[in-house]
């Protein structure tokens, strides 16, 4: 049996050491204790003032993934009018090492006394991305929830379940809810709630996309759209996107596009940049183009380009041509 001297009585978020002797000894570590994900330990030590330490138990998770805390300890009287020392509150402090988190007391502790630890939050790097996040907002039951809830509405795209509206594509038809399209839309929204041709048919013409990259488009309002298929139709969606005033949609094509601009697409890339007004996406073609002087790769595409072009935008490479002439 472990020796309650060194035990450590825990709840989800709250600890406690109950210290009834500490005068024969210098030196004292608890037992390891469990909260959140990792393995925790208290240590007292006890020279002239009183040192309080905590950290987690040295592991591969600590080592790969140290806890990023955020708590406030104190230091209780069990005995007469239970007197509280209390530490200021710690936010966001990485625990890694014994030497992290240092309480020292200046004050002389005598008799029996309870050293409690209250956990606000504990982080740590999402497994997904370098993001911090709470490993308790991780495990929040209605992260599953809403999870089974955007499965659900997918399945209500996919197998046309109680439909309203028909979209007219180039190329085909597909059912959709009207209510889903108002909510994500604005340009839907005002569609269905003026007295319009979309409204009084219960139809949507886009004409100027394929049935497969509508398909992609509406799995994208309804929260299920595939990687290969996104990344497939990015430069039909973000036109979609502008005309029918999705911005979350705009800005992850924006964002997709800058990722594998080479010489087989940087000038289309350009001209789409220009069109929907996407300046990074610009700049980092004109980059590309001019300044790592991939314009004399592409001479065949080139002058296409020029043939169809914004006469501005021809204007503007031509400046920059020159300018980084100038530079050499």
């Amino acid at each position: 049996m472990t020796d309650s001297a060194y035990r450590v009585d825990t709840t989800s978020r709250l600890a406690q050491w109950r210290i009834d002797n500490l005068a024969s000894c210098t030196y004292r570590k608890s037992d390891p204790f469990k909260i959140g994900k990792w393995n925790w330990h208290l240590a007292v030590e006890k020279n002239r003032p009183l040192s309080i330490k905590l950290y987690p138990e040295i592991s591969n998770l600590t080592r790969e993934n140290p806890p990023i805390a955020s708590f406030i300890i104190r230091v209780v009287s069990s005995v007469g009018d239970r007197k509280a020392l209390v530490h200021p509150e710690i936010t966001d402090r990485q625990l890694k090492n014994t030497d992290d988190f240092v309480w020292t007391i200046e004050v002389p502790l005598t008799g029996k006394f309870i050293i409690d630890v209250e956990f606000l939050d504990l982080k740590a790097v999402s497994p997904n991305g370098g993001e911090l996040c709470s490993i308790w907002a991780e495990s929040f039951p209605w992260k599953q929830s809403n999870a089974t809830a955007l499965a659900s509405l997918g399945r209500m795209l996919s197998e046309g379940i109680h439909t309203d509206i028909v979209i007219n594509a180039s190329d085909g038809s597909i059912g959709a809810h009207r209510a889903v399209l108002a909510a994500r839309s604005p340009v839907f929204r005002g569609m269905f709630s003026h007295d319009l041709k979309e409204k009084e048919f219960s139809t949507v013409d886009i004409s100027d996309m394929s049935i497969e990259a509508c398909q992609a488009f509406l799995s994208y309002i309804y929260g299920n759209i595939q990687t290969e298929e996104f990344l497939t139709h990015r430069l039909a969606l973000i036109c979609a996107a502008d005309k029918y005033d999705i911005s979350d949609l705009k800005e992850a094509c924006h964002e997709s596009l800058l990722e594998d601009i080479d010489s087989k697409n940087a000038l289309e890339r350009l001209q789409t940049a220009s069109l929907y007004q996407l300046p990074k996406l610009k700049n980092s073609c004109m980059r590309y183009i001019v300044k790592f002087g991939k314009i004399f790769d592409m001479r065949d595409e080139f002058d296409a380009f020029l043939q169809c072009a914004d006469r501005e935008l021809i204007s503007e490479i031509f400046h920059e041509v020159l300018a980084a002439w100038k530079g050499f």
